[in-house]
């Protein structure tokens, strides 16, 4: 007796709106990072005039995000979602944290080290970029269609509040020593705190929602191979995990 797979979303499932919340939050941070190397261009345009900062930088971001998009896309299907969401903002993160220090470490001097680390930080934000906008979308593919809509919803008002936060960081210190760089100090600080709540949010609390549980076990259920890692953060295991691990109960008992 073979048991029918439900089709239709149950009409109770706790957390939709939490998911919503948690998708718009995920698209400001998967934005908020390169909006932010764009907003600060007037700091880094003082500091690196010889180079030409706003144009040097969009041409270093652009080949990677689509060079990396692009190997991803062809192994799709033997990717990890859940790994590669991730690792994502683990990148957006790690290099924004690391603008920060490098500033730090250079007490705010201009060269062409430090425009070389610039331009290093802002190819890994190309590499993150690519990781975290396909994989969300095709995560988010399976479940509401009002999950893709905040995600992209925050994609929207990531610039915004990008803007208004530099306009806030920028007047705080406006008429103090140094000002400009200590607001963009401030900003970056602030940004990077965003993207570590976005990997707590991704990683920890988005998986436990029911509404998700349910649409990541439908997937599974359907053959999608790349939610696996999704359904054992909130403990549940398909079928082939399953299998797996009875197969090597008698191998362990030999041994």
């Amino acid at each position: 007796m073979t048991l029918a797979v439900e089709t239709e979303t149950p009409l109770r499932l706790e957390g939709k709106y939490k998911a919503m919340a948690v998708c718009w939050v995920l698209g400001i941070g998967s934005l908020i990072s390169w909006n932010s190397m764009l907003i600060i261009g007037d700091y880094y345009n003082n500091l690196f005039k010889k180079y030409h900062p706003t144009r040097a930088l969009a041409l270093v971001y652009q080949p990677f995000a689509l060079g990396t998009m692009a190997i991803l896309a062809y192994n799709e299907s033997k990717i990890d979602t859940r790994k590669r969401n991730i690792t994502g903002y683990i990148i957006f993160f790690a290099s924004t944290l690391a603008l920060l220090l490098l500033d730090l470490a250079t007490s705010g001097e201009g060269g062409l080290g430090p425009f070389l680390g610039v331009c290093v930080f802002v190819a890994l934000f190309g590499v993150a970029d690519a990781h975290v906008r396909g994989g969300i979308v095709g995560d988010l593919s399976f479940m509401y269609p009002e999950f893709m809509q905040s995600f992209f919803a925050g994609l929207a008002a990531s610039g915004a509040l990008t803007s208004g936060l530099r306009l806030l960081t920028k007047a705080a210190f406006e008429k103090s020593h140094d000002g400009l760089r200590k607001g963009v100090m401030l900003f970056l600080a602030i940004c990077t705190s965003f993207e570590f709540v976005c990997i707590l949010l991704y990683a920890f609390f988005f998986p436990k929602l029911p509404i998700v549980k349910y649409f990541r076990s439908k997937a599974a259920s359907e053959g999608s191979k790349t939610v696996s890692a999704d359904l054992a953060a909130a403990g549940i295991q398909t079928k082939a995990a399953q299998f797996c691990r009875l197969k090597m109960k008698p191998n362990n008992m030999n041994g």
